[in-house]
């Protein structure tokens, strides 16, 4: 988040480029950490962004910017460099066309957007930047306008920008290649480095006779290119010489190991001949040696191979570059900054990244062990497959990009829940049958989603004649056959048409002359078993309209369901499952003996119900870190004064919870409730907690209450009951009152003016209590609401779970019932809902 008293340094034209780094570099510091810095400077070695400021100074190249300004506004295609004149350009803006905003653009953060939109180019850093920032946050922080920023300098140097790699310099005489730094300008006076060049220092040597400086030049080459001589080296001079090379590095002191390695692996044709004069360690040799059969037996790397393992991922370098090295960089460090930063390092660090061998963007999946789903393929057994390897080990072998490994394992598997009488259910069998009959390492399973009324004539509903002809043809032949029957049914439907009761009979007629076809679809038939069993698991998984498709479990998008564009989204999704389960087999945690359906339903991501509402795709957390200096929650003043992260903290620290028994134990789920309670909405968001609560011991619930009018005394009488009774109030008279507390006829009798101490239940302190609410003061619901609004981005009154810190909006008390909190706390393993 911007914010201007972070930027209130400024550049002067009498600064180098380096101090501007290095000043960048301090200012970022007081944001990221130490991890996150160095990403910043690797990022910015290989210019990671400048494409994006190089987009944007184009963007503004052709607006135009007024002349002889080095900051200027756009708002709805009116120009100004003038602070003065915004609230003037603001006033006519939303007749004027709203200007395209591009997905790198940067917004400052609003509850709305439907404001005017108001784009600054400038130059952070300068003074008019930060004269336009101010203005602009004000109005972004009212929900005035929609404030972007997109990055323009005035003035651009003419010098032309260098870019990350390798330069190879051939020198013919001396036969040797080296990498060479373009960065660096030589010039005529440049003064030498102190290298010593077989015991000569010609730096120092040229400043005792200046008059010698081209002798001294020619000396210097002759002592090198002697040294540097390619002279053949016998056959058993090169057996050892990458253990050697290895041994060379190794003697070296750790801050110059990787700099004599870079220097060997580029220079090594002219480094070979003193390579092979190094002495090797017996120890050293047998530890390389031990390396490698480890290596050759685990991940079928042969002696002299390179590959690049990050976190256990295999990074292909045929197919990554240093920018998504740089993305997965980025994913992986925040996942470990986090552990870190939560007081779990070394040996424990190690074992959570164990845990961690789901992509970070995983969805939630279904469990397709379910008898419903008929598969038409098994790459396992099936006889079309029985030339693959079965080994997981095949995964770790290198492959072209894009290359799908052909393993006997069921490690990609579709299922497609269809109506057979929709009128697009034909493509989604032309696509199952383009994969089916090209052998694609795809097992392919079907839910048909049928009448599921007791007595049906199969004679008049396709979907049922098509069930109960694949159970016969299933019967009479085998699965094989009864899946090509049921392509061909679909090949004699028109585009535009759907499966029809004929197109049954014709395929059933024409394939088996003689059975019975009358006995078969007729409403006694014996082919019916089995016909409710998909519509029932299609009801349970909770899956929006039909047709639905399901890889490993996951959903496909509506857009993703396209048929035009599922066969590409199917095979990128294999692609996709690949690396995960390569990461799987490096870390020890898929082998040989392990059922790979199995393993994929025992993750932790696997549900038995899709909720969009608890499960949904957004996924937004608060970032906890404690607070050095205590703060009350009460102080509303200087709580206010806090960044997001410290109000988080205080409001964490401060949270008071309710739980199922008095007990001091560890509860794996942490819900807090974010409600206006005094609204019957919010009430019943509570109580559906509060039952939810008598069947869990793993959850604790909190309260934070996010008020949807002015707070005042007369409208905010229940919530700070239920703030006054978490104060005073032991476990289960806390349970008891908020369940009396949440009824609507009690708050329709505190609304009539019966007073609050009237209603407390027997067994609770009545003197705290009365004493609390008394004194409980305004503030802490300010507070509550302060948190809610700036920090969890609510609008006054919205409701919110947050469950272990994952915040979700956009709740209705209507769908957020008993079973929902229930789905809730099984994202999180516990003894009871993990086979792990």
């Amino acid at each position: 988040e911007l914010n201007t008293k972070n930027l209130s340094f400024f550049f002067s034209s009498t600064d180098t480029e380096y101090s501007y780094y290095n000043l960048i570099l301090k200012k970022a510091g007081q944001f990221l950490s130490n991890f996150q810095i160095n990403l910043l400077k690797f990022a910015l070695s290989i210019r990671a962004y400048s494409p994006t400021v190089q987009m944007f100074q184009q963007i503004a190249a052709d607006e135009p910017p007024p002349e002889g300004c080095s900051a200027f506004v756009v708002i709805h295609e009116k120009h100004t460099c003038k602070t003065n004149e915004i609230k003037k350009l603001l006033k006519k803006a939303n007749k004027r066309p709203r200007p395209y905003l591009f997905k790198g653009d940067h917004k400052y953060p609003t509850l709305k957007e439907d404001g005017p939109v108001v784009i600054l180019y400038a130059e952070m850093g300068t003074r008019d930047f930060v004269k336009f920032h101010k203005i602009l946050s004000e109005k972004a922080q009212k929900e005035e306008i929609v404030y972007v920023l997109r990055h323009y300098v005035q003035k651009p140097r003419s010098r032309k920008m260098y870019l990350s790699g390798y330069g190879v310099e051939l020198a013919i005489k001396s036969t040797e290649y080296k990498a060479v730094d373009d960065t660096q300008v030589k010039e005529e006076d440049e003064e030498e480095e102190e290298t010593d060049v077989q015991g000569f220092l010609f730096g120092k040597l040229k400043q005792l006779h200046p008059d010698l400086k081209n002798n001294l030049k020619e000396f210097k080459k002759h002592l090198i290119e002697t040294t540097n001589s390619m002279e053949p080296l016998k056959v058993w001079e090169l057996q050892d010489l990458s253990f050697q090379a290895a041994a060379r590095i190794m003697s070296t002191p750790a801050y110059d190991a990787l700099k004599v390695m870079k220097d060997i692996a580029q220079n090594f044709p002219i480094r070979a001949r003193s390579l092979t004069r190094v002495p090797v360690d017996k120890q050293m040799r047998n530890e390389i040696e031990e390396n490698q059969k480890h290596l050759h037996e685990t991940l079928g790397i042969q002696p002299g191979e390179a590959r690049l393992f990050l976190n256990g991922l295999h990074i292909d370098l045929d197919f990554h570059d240093p920018f998504s090295i740089l993305e997965t960089l980025k994913v992986e460090g925040k996942v470990m900054h986090g552990l870190h930063e939560l007081g779990i390092q070394e040996e424990i660090l190690s074992k959570f990244m164990r845990l961690h061998i789901h992509p970070a963007d995983s969805s939630y999946a279904l469990d397709i062990r379910h008898s419903s789903v008929i598969w038409i393929n098994n790459i396992e057994k099936d006889r079309s497959y029985i030339t693959w390897p079965a080994s997981y080990q095949e995964l770790l072998k290198p492959t072209f990009p894009g290359v799908i490994p052909q393993i006997r394992r069921n490690l990609y598997n579709l299922v497609l829940f269809v109506d057979p009488v929709q009128e697009d259910t034909d493509d989604y069998m032309k696509l199952v049958e383009l994969f089916y009959h090209h052998n694609v390492p795809l097992r392919i399973g079907f839910v048909f989603i049928l009448n599921t009324e007791e007595e049906i004539d199969g004679n008049e509903d396709a979907g049922i004649a098509l069930w109960r002809t694949f159970n016969y043809v299933t019967e009479e032949s085998d699965n094989f056959q009864a899946t090509n029957c049921i392509i061909h049914m679909y090949h004699e439907v028109k585009d535009g048409n759907v499966l029809t009761v004929n197109h049954v009979k014709n395929i059933l007629r024409r394939e088996y002359p003689h059975a019975d076809v009358q006995s078969i679809l007729g409403v006694h038939s014996e082919y019916d078993e089995g016909r409710k069993a998909g519509a029932t698991f299609y009801k349970k998984t909770g899956l929006g309209p039909l047709p639905q498709a399901l890889f490993n479990g996951v959903p496909f998008s509506k857009e993703e369901m396209n048929a035009a564009e599922l066969e590409a989204v199917i095979l990128q999704r294999i692609i996709d499952a690949s690396g995960f389960f390569q990461r799987a087999v490096f870390m020890g945690l898929l082998n040989d003996h392990i059922n790979a359906v199995d393993f994929l339903m025992d993750q932790n991501n696997v549900v038995s119900h899709i909720n969009p509402s608890i499960l949904g795709a957004e996924r937004k957390y608060l970032r906890f870190r404690s607070t050095s200096v205590p703060f009350d929650v009460q102080d509303f003043s200087t709580f206010s004064f806090l960044d997001s992260q410290d109000k988080s903290a205080v409001i964490s620290d401060s949270m008071k919870y309710l739980t199922k028994k008095d007990e001091d134990v560890l509860y794996a789920v942490t819900v807090w409730i974010i409600a206006d309670f005094d609204n019957p909405s919010g009430r019943q968001l509570l109580s559906s907690a509060l039952k939810h609560l008598k069947t869990s011991s793993h959850i604790r619930i909190g309260v934070l209450n996010n008020p949807s009018s002015k707070i005042k005394e007369d409208n905010t009488a229940i919530a700070r009951g239920i703030l006054a009774a978490f104060l005073t109030q032991s476990n289960r008279s806390l349970k008891s009152f908020l369940s009396k507390l949440t009824k609507e006829e009690t708050a329709k009798s505190l609304a009539a003016g019966t007073k609050i101490v009237k209603i407390l239940l027997p067994g609770m302190n009545d003197d705290a209590f009365e004493k609390k609410y008394n004194t409980l003061g305004l503030d802490i619901i300010k507070t509550h609401q302060m948190f809610c609004q700036e920090v969890l981005k609510l609008l006054p009154g919205q409701m919110a779970v947050v469950s272990n810190g994952r915040v979700r909006k956009e709740l209705s008390s209507l769908s957020f019932f008993v079973v929902t909190f229930y789905f809730l706390e099984f994202q999180f393993p516990t003894k009871e809902n993990t086979s792990y």
